[in-house]
């Protein structure tokens, strides 16, 4: 069983815990995850692993209540247990030979791209961080990427926060003012890392983005998160989830997505009508 140590609520619908895990703490690196089940009766889900202590024997996730698990997760408080939580998972990323670097965040995707700065700040390469939300009540991490940035732009969709527009409007100004990337890294919704990748191959930066397709067992036996990668097929839990963005297969991932949209927000509203006592959920 694995306890839940901490719990902080980002945003409406966003929420961070940190889970005590000994094990999997000391071996995870930054682009790996973990694939936990609530319960006996629960479906396994896999979380990228947004931090990890050592010392403390912790690993941190962060999750979006966009489903009946996730819903079930951010019911839990501290002090409360996982029945399984195995990791770590997937293939570490690697960096080599980068003195600078941008590293993209859309949304959530700011809660995995914050290891990949955070590593490669530890390492002494020059970061530039971008991170893009809808709107100001959205921005999640700002403070701990700001630790982990040697600069940080956040913009929103609205321009509530002062900065309206899209990371790669923000990505954009920044090459062309100059800045010699040696590696984008691009992580958040289908659509954005594809936009993302399309920015950077007209520069030929290299562009490393993190595929998160649905996952069964995380061991590449399912099939389930099959990606299409230089004309390949690779699985994400086992291959990645570090691919080239200039080779991955964006539409057909994204048409792969939309297949489970209907039975995800069955499994939702069905979970909702159970814990408000209608009788007919």
């Amino acid at each position: 069983m694995y306890k839940i140590v901490k719990k902080e609520i980002l945003n409406s619908s966003v929420k961070l815990m940190k889970i005590e895990a000994p094990y999997i703490a000391k071996k995870a690196e930054p682009g790996q995850f973990i694939i936990l089940r609530v319960d006996e009766n629960g479906e396994r889900i896999p979380l990228t692993v947004a931090d990890y202590d050592r010392e403390e024997g912790t690993i941190t996730i962060i999750f979006q209540e966009v489903g009946k698990t996730t819903k079930q997760i951010g019911e839990l408080e501290e002090g409360q247990k996982f029945l399984d939580f195995v990791g770590p998972l997937g293939l570490a990323s690697h960096f080599e030979n980068i003195k600078k670097a941008a590293v993209i965040g859309g949304g959530l995707g700011t809660a995995i791209a914050y290891p990949q700065a955070k590593k490669l700040h530890s390492m002494g390469v020059q970061v530039h961080t971008i991170t893009g939300f809808r709107s100001k009540d959205l921005i999640i991490l700002e403070d701990q990427m700001s630790k982990v940035s040697d600069k940080l732009f956040i913009t929103t969709d609205d321009g509530s926060n002062g900065k309206k527009g899209f990371v790669t409007d923000e990505l954009k100004k920044l090459i062309e003012s100059g800045n010699s990337y040696d590696i984008v890294i691009a992580i958040g919704p289908l659509i954005m890392m594809k936009v993302v990748s399309n920015l950077t191959k007209q520069y030929g930066i290299k562009t490393v983005v993190s595929m998160n397709p649905v996952m069964v067992d995380g061991t590449g036996m399912c099939g389930g998160c099959r990606v299409t990668v230089g004309g390949k097929t690779k699985f994400a839990c086992v291959d990645g989830p570090d691919f080239d963005g200039h080779e991955v297969d964006f539409d057909e991932a994204m048409r792969r997505q939309l297949m489970y949209k209907k039975n995800e927000k069955k499994s939702y509203d069905n979970h909702i009508c159970k814990i408000g006592g209608d009788s007919n959920g």
